[in-house]
């Protein structure tokens, strides 16, 4: 029998909107960045934190939860009951890894099997939130017999981990496993670094330059970006320190005309942008193309915060003939669709949504981007690939089999001072110098 789809009633609470949205990445395969806003409006202010906070924490403790849902049901739940299972993950998530009364998680966990019109289960709900609470430790124990629920990764994801890179495991594992910073990039158009860090502490948030980047910042603590002195105005973004990397390396000079292939939401776009204007370039040549009008939306609405403007294109980069206007690229950054894999930290859902067959898929697609835009490139020009994978098979490997079949693409070194060198190109790990796990390599045309 099918997973029933639970009904989201008027005034919902933090746990029932949780519950939902669990629901819809974990049984309907929806990612949690499309669910998260329409169940965050179904909430008060007050409950959006909460809800939030339980949402991101039980998809990041997935793995491990499933394992310990298993150890304390006496029998398998049926599959028309799935939201149910939803409703255990979170409650032991919240006895396990929150600072909340356990008396106050019992009673409003079990609240919630009424709300979903499950008030049968209420009594199973109790159950098995005492059980954990009683036996916590040697549940605990048990759990930690099993590698998935030990590192809360999904086996797949694991062995791919380890196959990798067998020295840094437990780094990566730790990093994927906590919350991630809130990073910043200032927009140096209109302010320098050192005159926001001034704007930021007048407005009594900490913050901290971010090393081997030309305008980042790191908040001491995640702020509403509506706290943030001049967001609106388009004084600050937020992106990574490794995703800032990408303008930096592509040897940017006024006067360029250049494609960011799959740009939404537009950071690099943005990047791009800004460090062309910083230079003296009035009216940069930038074009952004993504094969979502929706998601290139999302670019214009963000150039426009940030007072500038690109060419935006909406089409595949697998089939230039049906978007481009002939004049070739003098930069070219394609930003490949990928696993995501080093970004886990931010997008949890990855560890229940992603597959090992989906790896396979992704690289074929990353080569045609870049057998397709390659001959977009003016001769001597640049190339950078990216994604925000760590897995070789979307990145070094992708590299090199095209260059093995393209005769004028040659790699030009990196020397990155941190993250590692790869053959070809450059990865960073998830958690180096705090940073996202990001992976570049650049190609000149001869």
């Amino acid at each position: 029998m099918k997973a029933s789809v639970p009904r989201l009633k008027n005034n919902p609470n933090a746990r029932t909107a949780a519950v939902h949205a669990l629901y819809q990445v974990i049984v309907k395969g929806r990612s949690l960045s499309s669910v998260l806003p329409e169940m965050v409006e179904t909430l008060k202010p007050s409950e959006r934190p909460l809800m939030q906070e339980l949402t991101y924490g039980v998809l990041r403790f997935a793995p491990r939860l499933e394992v310990l849902v298993c150890l304390l049901l006496e029998r398998p739940l049926k599959a028309k009951d799935r939201a149910l299972h939803c409703l255990l993950m979170l409650g032991l998530y919240q006895l396990a890894y929150m600072r909340v009364p356990a008396h106050a998680i019992v009673s409003e966990t079990v609240a919630v099997a009424a709300q979903l019109d499950k008030a049968w289960a209420k009594g199973v709900v109790n159950g098995v939130l005492r059980s954990f609470q009683r036996d916590m430790e040697t549940l605990n124990y048990r759990a930690d017999q099993d590698e998935v629920a030990d590192s809360a990764h999904p086996a797949w994801l694991l062995a791919a981990i380890k196959s990798s890179w067998p020295d840094d495991r437990e780094q990566i594992i730790l990093a994927n496993n906590a919350r991630a910073p809130m990073s910043l990039r200032v927009n140096i158009v209109s302010t320098t670094r050192e005159d926001y860090l001034e704007q930021l502490a007048g407005a009594d948030i900490a913050a901290s330059p971010i090393i081997h980047t030309v305008s980042g910042l790191q908040l001491e603590a995640p702020a509403d970006v509506s706290a943030l002195p001049g967001f609106d105005n388009g004084q600050a973004s937020v992106q990574d320190g490794a995703a800032q990397q990408a303008a930096l390396l592509m040897g940017l000079e006024p006067g360029q005309r250049i494609l960011d292939a799959c740009a939404a939401p537009g950071g690099k776009t943005a990047h791009i942008l800004e460090t062309m204007t910083s230079m003296g370039d009035v009216s940069p040549d930038v074009s952004a193309l993504d094969v979502s009008g929706r998601r290139l939306e999302r670019v214009r609405q963000n150039l426009s915060r940030l007072q500038l403007r690109a060419n935006l294109i909406t089409g595949d980069a697998t089939e230039p003939d049906a978007w481009w206007d002939g004049e070739t690229y003098d930069r070219i950054l394609l930003d490949a669709p990928c696993s995501a894999t080093g970004v886990v930290r931010r997008h949890p859902d990855i560890k229940v949504l992603r597959k090992a067959e989906d790896i396979a898929l992704l690289a074929a697609q990353q080569t045609r981007m870049l057998n397709a835009l390659w001959p977009l490139l003016t001769p001597g020009g640049l190339l950078l690939y990216a994604t925000c994978s760590i897995l070789p098979d979307e990145n070094a490997e992708v590299v090199k089999a095209f260059m093995a079949t393209c005769v004028d693409a040659q790699e030009e070194e990196l020397n990155m001072r941190f993250g590692r060198q790869c053959q070809p190109g450059w990865q960073i790990l998830t958690g180096e110098q705090g940073m996202d796990g990001f992976y570049y390599a650049k190609l000149r045309k001869h």
